[in-house]
């Protein structure tokens, strides 16, 4: 390294030049008339962690924000299906109501169809009504001979009998009424149930 006062003006310092072949920083070789110059620090591994960073933190909300629009989405499903369940509840409740008051009615219809009644106007008016509360869910069960089923049968009557192997409705003393899976009024019935004494009786023929 060598030191000379610069052209043109005073001496006011030495001045130093870097001559040395190889840069004691980065060992490359330099070209000619090159000089050492400072090296400025690295901003791209900066900047690298500073956008590494910034991606994971969008993520991260990315992800809270999914969670929040599920979480909001299941709580939206089942409000809209505890709604319908209940305006359906609600509509079978009022409809079981009215229905209800035109039983009565409905077993006059019967009877009278029973007593072969039901003629004229009067069947017209009947048939249209049995028509219109079938439209609107009301189904008619009980029917003599079926199994006695306490849950749909209310028996009324009891009575032993050798015709029957298990307990059945002898008789129906006024038919159920149900809307879907709901019994509106059960169906009053006679009950007859095995003899116990026809295998007594059966056996004594015998000998």
């Amino acid at each position: 390294m060598t030191t000379s006062p610069r052209e043109g003006e005073e001496n006011e310092g030495p001045v130093i030049r870097d001559k040395r072949r190889i840069d004691p920083e980065t060992g490359k070789v330099r070209g000619t008339g090159e000089t050492a110059q400072p090296s400025a620090p690295d901003a791209s591994a900066k900047g690298g962690a500073g956008v590494d960073g910034e991606v994971s933190s969008l993520k991260e909300q990315l992800s809270e924000r999914l969670a929040d629009l599920q979480r909001l989405k299941a709580e939206y499903d089942n409000y809209r299906k505890r709604v319908e369940r209940d305006r359906v509840a609600v509509r079978e409740q009022a409809l079981g109501q009215v229905l209800t008051e035109l039983l009565p009615v409905l077993d006059d219809i019967g009877r009278a169809r029973d007593h072969d009644e039901l003629t004229g106007g009067f069947k017209s008016v009947g048939e249209a009504l049995e028509a219109v509360t079938g439209k609107l869910g009301l189904e008619r069960f009980g029917e003599k001979g079926e199994p006695f089923d306490p849950t749909v049968h209310e028996a009324l009557m009891h009575a032993y009998s050798a015709d029957v192997t298990e307990t059945s409705v002898a008789d129906v003393l006024q038919p159920g009424y149900r809307i879907g899976e709901r019994i509106v009024r059960p169906a009053r019935v006679a009950v007859a149930e095995p003899d116990p004494n026809a295998g007594a009786e059966a056996g004594d023929g015998e000998e």
